[in-house]
């Protein structure tokens, strides 16, 4: 089971804002558990913003990955002095696909592929443009197309959800924000969000009808966050909370809580130490941190530590015993001396995780950020070698 990351997965268009800064870069990150058998959980993807693109109020925003695309053209102040319009597209293969994971085991004979690709109008407005911290409201639709097919190991006689179309409606509200980056050096946000999902397609399907997409679910979420790193001693810690609940949400409206990764969605609910979106929940409260040490005098290594807590109402069909999870883990980060490139390798360990009716799970991971714009030396010295991308597992598998 192919696990696709591109530039802020899932609704990568529906930020507070046209992004004002020049960026080009490319983002890697895998995590492999150590035991147990998972989906595949990685991403490899070339992220573009380019501000006054032809014209001064244009901004286009790109993010490719091998096989999706997710991009968006910015128009400034076209709706009035302060409010923006974002016009997107976006689809591709493997995106849509469904893991089933229950009380820790990937369900492979359930698991199928999902492509499918539509469009997006997004409204942004700034609320204090003379404010030093922006507040920011976001108001988007958009239509998506998606179509299931099995994988390999579905089971012959799965039935798999119908195709169809699904109309999202999303509003919030937003002060400060997160810039895309693996680990900002700075960032600060309180936001509020709802997103209404509503389908062209519901009803059964599974072994005999035994499971059910809704067809509109309703999802009620806020955030908050600090990032900073100390000017001097270049210390750096990251402290969130994140709650959400939801009305007549599914299995493909829940909340997935699980894994490292945090570039593949616009609010990644990450615990360490177990599976890429392990925990499929109706509502949940996720607290987490982390604080990382330089090892020498140039500021280049570092040492980070990380914990993250979770409570959680699992959803009908993918409950499990206890409702609260956590997580821990340790890495080390290595900056290049142009920051043009970092990578983070870690450990993570899944305190409450299920692995055969025990609790307790390792994982390992890397992050590999390349900022394109910012690079004034080879990104690899001769005689190294780049790290592998794992956004072309699909096509390893067939090797």
């Amino acid at each position: 089971m192919l696990i696709l990351g591109i530039a802020l997965c899932g609704h990568p268009t529906a930020r507070a804002q046209i992004d004002p800064i020049k960026r080009e870069l490319i983002q890697l990150g895998y995590s492999q558990p150590i035991q147990g058998k998972a989906p595949l959980s990685g991403y490899a993807f070339y992220y573009l913003n380019v501000p006054q693109f032809r014209y001064t109020n244009v901004t286009l925003r790109l993010a490719v990955a091998p096989v999706y695309l997710d991009t968006e053209v910015g128009l400034s102040q076209a709706l009035g002095p302060n409010t923006d319009l974002g016009i997107g597209l976006s689809g591709g293969g493997f995106a849509d696909s469904y893991a089933e994971i229950r009380q820790g085991d990937f369900v492979e004979e359930e698991s199928f592929l999902g492509h499918g690709g539509g469009g997006s109008f997004s409204i942004y407005h700034r609320f204090n443009p003379a404010g030093r911290i922006p507040l920011s409201g976001v108001l988007r639709s958009d239509a998506h197309y998606v179509t299931y097919a099995d994988e390999d190991d579905t089971a012959p006689g799965f039935v798999l959800p119908e195709e169809g179309m699904t109309f999202r409606l999303r509003a919030g509200l937003r002060w400060g924000g997160r810039e895309p980056l693996i680990r900002p050096d700075v960032a600060m946000e309180l936001s509020a969000w709802y997103e209404g999902q509503y389908r062209t397609w519901s009803g059964s399907y599974g072994f005999a009808g035994d499971r059910a997409v809704q067809s509109d679910s309703h999802l009620f979420w806020a955030r908050a966050l600090l990032s900073y790193t100390l000017p001097k001693l270049k210390h750096h810690f990251n402290v969130s909370l994140t709650l959400g609940t939801s009305v007549s949400a599914d299995r493909f409206s829940a909340y997935r809580l699980g894994g490292i990764l945090p570039l593949t969605s616009e609010f990644p609910l990450t615990l360490p130490g177990y599976y890429f979106q392990e925990i499929s929940a109706r509502r949940f409260v996720l607290a987490g941190g982390s604080y990382s040490v330089p090892l020498d005098e140039k500021k280049r290594w570092a040492v980070v530590a990380e914990i993250a807590t979770a409570g959680v109402d699992y959803i009908t069909g993918l409950s499990q015993p206890g409702r609260w999870h956590a997580g821990t883990g340790a890495g080390v980060v290595y900056r290049s001396p142009s920051d043009s490139w970092q990578l983070i390798v870690s450990y993570g360990y899944g305190i409450d995780a299920l692995r055969n009716d025990r609790r307790g799970a390792h994982s390992v991971g890397f992050l590999l950020q390349f900022d394109l714009d910012q690079a004034k030396v080879p990104l690899f010295e001769p005689g190294e070698n780049p790290i592998r991308s794992r956004g072309l597992q699909r096509f390893f598998l067939q090797l």
